[in-house]
This record gives structure tokens, C-alpha cells and sequence, in this order.
């Protein structure tokens, strides 16, 4: 039986159902004040029938279709047996900070359970937000950390900015300007791709004098925004301008994450901040790269020929990493190492719920043993 609060629910869902299939101009006239509500209640209700608890989630409006839809999620698993996730899939995506690092710190127990499921012969990838660095550089911090990692299992958003742009055959005669740091510059340049701003315009500052007219490339063709700890004015008005002014400007981005890990003793703006500022001044969306797109996970699929159900995607964040395991279509384990905590897994307002959960990813090996 539906408890009292979920049959209310339910009874308003059906009612405004109703009420769009009989009366379309009702929508138009109301259409946001309508859609927001049931939002709001799709995600801040629960319902509990036959003993399990599921949370009304992801509701969605279809504008082709004309009807409203939503899904139910069982809420996340703790994670009891490990040897049965290791055993349903072949490849592990672990993101970064938050599960295999914090800041410069690696989290305990990582280089064993690394090693223990190589030793099982699963394909181990890293995939993450963070745009600083090159997928070599990448591999420095791994190797200066002591783990044995290929720079060809590594996989940043800087990376993907630049395999996005050959896989649109974005012109080599166009130039890309980039607000970011060198990690998207060195993955441009091994892509083939012209490009300008980056760190050298971080020192660059407009004299806002009477008549003053700030000039721009007029042959770049794409603007891409990453983290970017030297952000200031002179590069929101130049890819701002570009967006605007040239034809066909495309705009990305490497991720919108609302925070990142320069340090373990706190979270700091991550670059979403960066992202948001070009989307208030262009009123324009990014196409973004990083997860939670589905872009870097069907660049792995088809690089390795992996079969996204036989993939279990780890990591700390529910926005981007559970995101875009599910995206995906692919297993998802949420670790409670970076920024997610138990309280806010659970939270009646949070609707993405990773198939299981665990205190970090060197539970692997403890959770192993127990099963023995």
C-alpha cells in the first residue's frame, strides 16, 4: 500500500497529467510554474510500498511526444560483496580527486586494490574533470605518487576537448582560444589544432578608456573553458566576443563541476565557476566534454571495444561521476572519500543513486576478505 504523503503525489502527478492532456493551452500559459512543481515534488517525496524504499527521480517532460514521464530509482546499496561486482564486470573507470587522490595526497589502500584487480585481468581506466593537466602529465602525478599507470588508461577532460573537435573535423585553418590552463594547450597542439589565450593572457588587463574597442581573431572558430586559476575580465570579454561575433563560434566546455580538490584542507571553485561566467555574458549553453557527457564514455566504449554493461564506473561525485556511469549504462560505485558524504547520499532532495556505495575503493580488498 502507498503511504498517505505518496498517494498524494501520485494523485498530483495524475492530476496535472490530466489536466495537460485536456486542456494544451493550460500548459502554455503555465507551462513552467506547472513543470517546476511537479519537480519539485518528483524529488522531495519518497514512496515506500512492500518494505522498499524508492524515490520518485528524473522526471522528464517530452515537448515531440507530448507527455510527461518519470522513473524510479531503488535507493543505493551499501556494498556487502565485493568479489560479485569484480566478478560482473571487466573494465573499472575510477575518477580522480576524491578516489584515488586528494589534492597530493593518495588515499590509503589504493595502490593494493589496484593491483589486486589487475591480478583479476580487469582493464583499469581514470577519467577525470580536471583540465589542468595533459594525459602525460597525468601520468607524472601517477608515477609520483607510485602508481604504474599508462599514460593510454588515462583520460582528462583537456583530452577530451581536443579529441571532441577532430571527431566534428573541426577546420585545422580555424583556431581555438582557450580559457584554461596548459593542459588543454598541450592536448591541442598534439591534436594539430591552432590555438591562443590560455595562461599568457592571465596578466592581460583592459584599460576601459572613452571610445575604447577591444579587437578579437575574427578566425576563431571555437572557444574552450576549463578550470582556470588565472581567470580574470581580459578573457571573459575575448571569448566573449568570439561567441558572439564570429560566425559559427562554438562553444565548450570541459565540465561544469561547482567545486574541485586544489587541496585536501578544503574544497575550492571549480570550473563551473569559469563556465558560468562566459554563459552569463553570451546567454549561450557549452557543450560539454567531461562527465557526466556521454562523449568520453562512448570514446572508451569504441577505443577498447568495451561493452558499456560490462563497466563499472567509481567515483566520489553523484552530479558528474554516478551521472555519467549511468549515463553510460554501466554499473556505478559511489565512494565516500571526496566530496559526497553519507548525509547527503540520503538526502530526500538528492535523486541520483548509484547502484551501490562504500567508504573508499580499498574496501575492495576488506570486503574481499570478509566474504572468504
Amino acid at each position: 500500500m502507498l503511504t498517505k504523503a505518496a498517494a498524494s503525489v501520485s494523485a498530483s502527478v495524475t492530476a496535472a497529467t490530466a489536466t495537460y492532456s485536456s486542456s494544451k493551452s493550460l500548459l502554455s500559459l503555465n507551462q513552467s510554474h506547472q513543470l517546476l512543481c511537479l519537480k519539485r515534488l518528483s524529488s522531495s517525496h519518497s514512496i515506500s510500498a512492500l518494505g522498499i524504499k524508492w524515490r520518485i527521480s528524473n522526471f522528464r517532460y517530452n515537448h515531440k511526444m507530448e507527455t510527461f514521464r518519470f522513473t524510479t530509482k531503488a535507493s543505493a546499496q551499501p556494498l556487502k560483496n565485493a568479489d560479485e561486482l569484480i566478478d560482473s564486470v571487466k573494465t573499472f573507470i575510477f575518477d580522480c580527486d576524491g578516489v584515488i587522490w586528494k589534492g597530493d595526497k593518495l588515499i590509503d589502500g589504493v595502490p593494493e586494490t589496484l593491483d589486486m584487480l589487475r591480478s583479476k585481468g580487469k582493464r583499469l581506466v581514470f577519467v577525470t574533470n580536471n583540465s589542468t593537466k595533459s594525459r602525460k602529465q597525468y601520468g607524472k602525478k601517477f608515477e609520483t605518487l607510485g602508481l604504474n599507470v599508462n599514460e593510454e588508461e588515462i583520460f582528462a577532460s583537456s583530452f577530451a576537448a581536443a579529441a571532441y573537435l577532430k571527431s566534428i573535423n573541426f577546420p585545422t585553418d580555424k583556431k581555438v582560444y582557450v580559457i584554461g590552463e596548459d593542459g588543454i594547450l598541450k592536448e591541442l597542439e598534439l591534436a594539430g589544432f591552432q590555438y591562443l589565450g590560455g595562461p599568457d593572457d592571465g596578466e592581460k588587463k583592459i584599460e576601459l578608456k572613452p571610445g575604447f574597442l577591444m579587437e578579437h581573431d575574427k578566425d576563431v572558430g571555437a572557444v574552450v573553458v576549463g578550470f582556470d586559476r588565472h581567470f580574470n575580465y581580459y578573457k571573459v570579454q575575448y571569448g566573449t566576443l568570439c561567441i558572439r561575433e564570429n560566425p559559427g563560434c562554438l562553444f565548450i566546455a570541459t565540465n561544469r563541476d561547482a567545486v574541485t580538490h586544489l587541496t585536501d584542507a578544503q574544497e575550492w571553485a571549480g570550473g563551473g565557476s569559469m563556465v558560468g561566467a562566459i554563459c552569463g555574458s553570451t546567454q549561450r549553453e557549452p557543450h560539454v566534454v567531461g562527465k557526466p557527457s556521454t562523449f568520453m564514455m562512448d570514446y572508451l566504449a569504441d577505443k577498447f571495444g568495451i561493452l558499456k554493461s560490462q563497466i563499472c564506473m567509481v567515483g566520489d561525485r553523484l552530479d558528474t561521476d554516478i551521472l555519467f556511469g549511468q549515463n553510460g549504462g554501466c554499473k556505478t560505485l559511489l565512494v565516500l572519500s571526496g566530496v559526497t558524504s553519507l548525509s547527503m547520499l540520503q538526502s530526500p532532495n538528492n535523486s541520483i543513486q548509484p547502484d551501490f556505495y562504500t567508504n573508499k575503493i580499498s574496501d575492495f580488498l576488506s570486503l574481499k576478505a570478509a566474504t572468504v
